[in-house]
């Protein structure tokens, strides 16, 4: 398991964002120079199949595997522990409770309630025995919360002081909607910025990971300076347009 061991290298680490549900495009991506790539099941395509076979694809191409699951899917969050994904995250965690159920699932006793049963992972990470993985688990595989309420923000010191969660994870557009009371979708939104770093701050204060979307990658730099240590860029779809866009106008002169 290799991702957070990347992450304490203390530099921005760079993430794909995997919608399609095919194991070949979220393969294809992870042999792009990104660090990692994120299967998305809450807004994605991905079904369970999907996501379990793209992790078994990134993995083939010497990246480590995030999934996030749909909203409250904790069951979930074992699963793909079991299956070699080395992060997931948690959206819509608006609460310590929220958190504190988040963890369990994450991380096997004494800090959580993760039952064993790790079979794909002990395949796709060899270098462990059982017994090696059972005490390494805890310490290597990532918990993110999502931040992207009121709520969250308000609890936000409680979740990251919450045994089990490992870092937060800012979603900028849904923090957006939230900031302005449903008044529309605005992620660079001025004083959004504000509150974003000060996310990233208490993160790093707490000794937690920070990670963020960044709508517009060139923004990426900026969110390094806050204190984040992983920045997911566009969506698998959005990633191919924009190449293309580079190559027709080569192209075309």
């Amino acid at each position: 398991m290799q991702l957070r061991d990347k992450l304490d290298q203390d530099r921005m680490l760079i993430s794909a964002w995997s919608t399609s549900p095919s194991e070949e495009m979220a393969g294809a991506l992870a042999r792009c120079p990104f660090d990692t790539v994120t299967v998305d099941m809450q807004h994605g395509a991905h079904s369970e199949s999907t996501a379990f076979a793209s992790a078994g694809a990134i993995f083939a191409a010497g990246k480590p595997a995030i999934l996030r699951i749909p909203v409250g899917r904790n069951d979930l969050a074992s699963r793909a522990l079991d299956m070699g994904f080395e992060a997931v995250i948690a959206p819509m965690i608006n609460s310590v409770a929220d958190a504190r159920a988040f963890a369990s699932a994450m991380k096997y006793p004494p800090v959580g309630e993760r039952s064993w049963g790790p079979m794909k992972a002990l395949q796709m990470h060899s270098a462990y025995s059982p017994e090696s993985y059972f005490r390494s688990a805890n310490g290597k595989t990532l918990s993110l919360a999502m931040i992207e309420t009121r709520a969250a923000f308000a609890a936000l010191d409680g979740i990251l002081a919450t045994d089990g969660i490992d870092g937060v994870f800012v979603g900028p557009s849904d923090l957006s909607i939230s900031w302005s009371d449903g008044a529309g979708v605005d992620p660079r939104n001025e004083e959004l910025q504000d509150v974003i770093a000060t996310i990233g701050s208490r993160a790093q204060q707490a000794g937690k990971f920070a990670a963020v979307f960044a709508v517009d990658p060139a923004d990426v730099p900026r969110f390094g300076k806050m204190g984040y240590r992983l920045a997911a860029l566009n969506t698998d779809p959005g990633i191919i347009h924009a190449g293309a866009a580079v190559m027709l106008e080569k192209a075309r002169g």
